[in-house]
């Protein structure tokens, strides 16, 4: 599960809660003019938008879309899914709304009667509203440590659940592995250490336990590096309780299966985890006959940065059926 160390995104200081929650719940979508002009979406296209978030990239593919396209958007929060429909009022196309994880894409797509699909479209980035769902997304919030992206339920892995019970190697793999957080083992240990005097049970515990167990300097922080220590550890750990890295390999496949000839597929990655997979996938499907369009990633302008600093760290990858 070890990986190379990670290019974050971080959080401006100071870190007070009110206010990273009120900048993350204005959700902006990152790349959308080279998304539009990269997919070439026509008016009869069958599109698919596999991760709605705020439904800003759907809309956007709508307008292009006419009467005879229609367009599929998949979520696994329901809270999506309503802000899309919503959205989506009066635009030309058909409109599909499901409620799934797109690591089930085929069954959603066979589901829907949809034989094939031109375009699709997975954004990784997790929706800033997600960050005031109460699930413990927020490093400094009083909230119940889920990180579920869907509603937690009997026998669904928590951050709880990892945090209390997993032993503490296994906490160093995972914080290593998928959030390349150079104190994992230290981390891991304060953790151990905790969790014997009671259960960490909050969002804001686990923030200041992992505060506590890391370097002074690492704390504080520096001008190139303004994040909160926890930033890591608390993305290791969302990947690791939605599986986000079998998810994507599953459903960034089953699309590339789905797609007609000269169909495109787009994803859009924020960290080096989900990327080296994502570049792993497309070379696969170059040696099948697809295309990269461009052969490079593409990245936000330096005016999309001024208006969304948290862009900085998005890559887009295209790739065309041959």
């Amino acid at each position: 599960m070890r990986t190379r160390r990670l290019s974050s995104s971080s959080y401006p200081m100071p870190f007070r809660h009110r206010d990273v929650v009120q900048r993350e719940a204005s959700h902006i979508s990152v790349l959308s003019n080279e998304i539009l002009t990269g997919l070439e979406i026509r008016e009869t296209d069958t599109v698919l938008d596999a991760t709605l978030g705020g439904a800003g990239h759907a809309r956007l593919m709508c307008e292009r879309l006419g009467k005879q396209g229609i367009f599929l958007g998949i979520d696994a929060d329901n809270a999506a899914l309503a802000r899309a429909e919503v959205a989506l009022k009066g635009v030309s196309p058909r409109v599909i709304l499901r409620h799934g994880n797109f690591r089930n894409l085929a069954s959603i797509v066979q589901d829907a009667e949809i034989s094939a699909l031109d375009k699709a479209l997975f954004d990784l980035g997790w929706s800033g509203f997600q960050l005031a769902e109460g699930k413990g997304f927020s490093f400094l919030a009083d909230e119940p440590l889920l990180m579920t992206y869907g509603e937690p339920g009997e026998n669904v892995l928590t951050a709880r659940e990892i945090v209390n019970t997993w032993e503490e190697e296994s906490l160093v793999n995972v914080f290593d592995g998928w959030g390349e957080e150079a104190h994992a083992r230290r981390i891991a240990r304060g953790i151990v250490e905790a969790r014997r005097e009671k259960p960490i049970e909050t969002a804001r515990e686990l923030a200041e336990v992992i505060r506590s167990s890391v370097p002074v300097w690492y704390r504080k922080g520096s001008a190139s590096r303004r994040m909160h220590p926890a930033t890591k550890t608390f993305q290791a750990l969302r990947i690791a309780v939605n599986d986000e890295m079998g998810a994507l390999k599953e459903g960034i496949s089953a699309a590339w299966g789905l797609l007609r000839k000269e169909g495109r597929l787009a994803v859009i990655t924020f960290h080096s985890v989900e990327d080296r997979e994502v570049k792993r996938l497309f070379r696969e499907f170059e040696a099948e006959g697809g295309v990269l369009t461009p052969k490079k990633p593409l990245k936000p302008s330096r005016e999309e940065l001024r208006m969304n600093p948290r862009a900085r760290s998005a890559k887009l990858r295209i790739i065309q059926k041959h």
